[in-house]
């Protein structure tokens, strides 16, 4: 049950780096078309692109970010999950989590309807609370006279 466990966690880490692309693929030509990378000002980020590039193209930058911020809770918990002994119901929750996720990343990278965006967003946050406990109690109540030698 290590790698089924841990399959979900592999996928969204792949996931996170195609949006990566996307969001390099869109916005280095809507930069360039904006003065370019020399017209950049010294320490400018990301964030100092709202309003010269247009949004559409930022959503997928936006939504990057997001994949950098919880599912960082999503790693933590399968690795829990799958050290200590992952049942099948553990296994279907983590996949539902990065189903969930990769909907929203389309979601906001595409038509970005913030009222379904927060509904998907707490459809997997559900998901996540649910992997939190069991990692939780796979912890606190681990016993390891139970670990076969």
């Amino acid at each position: 049950m290590l790698a089924q466990m841990l399959a979900p966690a592999a996928v969204l880490i792949a996931w996170s780096l195609l949006i990566l692309f996307w969001m390099a693929f869109t916005r280095l030509p809507a930069l360039s078309k904006a003065g370019g990378l020399g017209a950049a000002k010294p320490g400018g980020r990301g964030q100092d692109l709202e309003g010269v590039i247009p949004d559409k193209i930022n959503w997928k930058s936006h939504n990057y970010a997001h994949l950098m911020e919880q599912p960082t809770l999503f790693y933590a918990a399968s690795v829990i999950i799958a050290l200590l002994g992952a049942s099948a119901l553990d296994t279907v929750f983590a996949w539902i989590y990065v189903a969930l996720r990769i909907v929203h990343s389309i979601w906001q990278a595409t038509v970005n309807v913030v009222k379904i965006r927060f509904l998907l967003f707490i459809a997997s946050t559900i998901a996540l609370i649910y992997l939190a406990y069991r990692a939780l109690a796979l912890t606190l109540f681990h016993d390891p006279s139970l670990v076969l030698a």
